[in-house]
């Protein structure tokens, strides 16, 4: 399998080599064990597969490694609580072999990774029970969501960014791309309490089979705040007709909902033009969602 192009200045090389090097090092009971990477849209993180029942994890960044105590304590407290798997950390690994940073073990999530425009029903029904039930998880000890601080927080970066795609070439009317961010902005903020979120629900960290959802992976950004970031679905995965019954599944108010909307969109304006030579998964998905914007003026 080709290298995949790297994203990110510094970014940590891994390969299936390394990885050997460092399951034989520091868990010589999976030393045994096949080894392949997985083809991902992941941005912060180089996935493999260990054997038939475990993946391994390895942040291409420092702040992919920072957190992963507490992200495994996390899973461990959600699991039990969510409607679907989620991740569930095995083993934690220490920098070695030249590679800088600590790494996980998770066992491996039956399903195939989701791509954008999916019409089914039950799928759209399946996400809003996992969002509605991760809101409702008891908040104490929970750390900040890293997209639950109100929106206007991503305002600076977000129109620094739309200039930078507005540059690229690509075929979306900037314009009015901004007027849908300032309409965004315009929306009350969250007064109610702070709620748990994923915070980074994109289509490569849904699992699904048979228009069902059956995993969610990557709890690395969960936390609490405004669960409106947790609508973002609506408009990178699904297809109109299945965002209604989303809507109507999720039991958001309207403010809440034009806060996913943009929340939405500020990701996707980010995105595109930072990895649109880099990761066509990722960048794919970001013209995605600037067309179902755009559509649904």
């Amino acid at each position: 399998m080709t290298a995949p192009r790297k994203m990110h200045e510094g970014e940590a090389h891994t390969d299936p080599d390394l990885v050997r090097r460092l399951v034989r090092g520091q868990f010589p009971q999976w030393a045994h064990l096949t080894v392949t990477r997985l083809a991902s849209g992941g941005t912060v993180n180089a996935i493999y597969r260990l054997g038939p029942g475990l993946t391994v994890r390895l942040p291409l960044l420092p702040g992919g490694a920072e957190s992963l105590d507490d992200e495994a304590r996390r899973l461990s407290r959600l699991a039990p609580l969510l409607p679907v798997p989620i991740p569930e950390a095995v083993a934690l690994g220490e920098p070695a072999e030249g590679y800088p940073y600590r790494w996980a073990v998770h066992r491996w999530l039956d399903g195939e990774v989701l791509t954008e425009g999916t019409g089914s029903k039950e799928l759209a029904r399946d996400l809003a029970s996992f969002v509605t039930a991760l809101r409702e998880v008891p908040v104490p000890g929970g750390p900040p969501a890293y997209r639950g601080a109100p929106l206007r927080t991503a305002d600076a970066e977000t129109r620094s960014w739309l200039e930078k795609l507005r540059a690229t070439g690509e075929p979306f009317d900037t314009d009015a791309l901004l007027t849908a961010w300032e309409t965004a902005l315009q929306t009350p903020e969250w007064t109610g309490r702070p709620r748990w979120t994923h915070s980074d629900l994109m289509p490569s960290n849904l699992l699904g089979a048979d228009g069902r959802l059956t995993a969610v992976l990557d709890f690395e950004t969960a936390g609490v705040g405004d669960p409106a970031v947790d609508l973002i679905p609506a408009w990178n995965l699904l297809t109109p007709a299945a965002r209604q019954v989303f809507r109507d599944a999720v039991d958001v108010d309207d403010a809440t909902w034009a806060r996913g909307r943009g929340w939405a969109l500020s990701m996707a304006v980010t995105q595109l033009p930072y990895y649109r030579h880099t990761n066509p998964v990722i960048s794919a998905n970001a013209r995605y969602v600037l067309r179902q914007i755009l559509d649904s003026r």
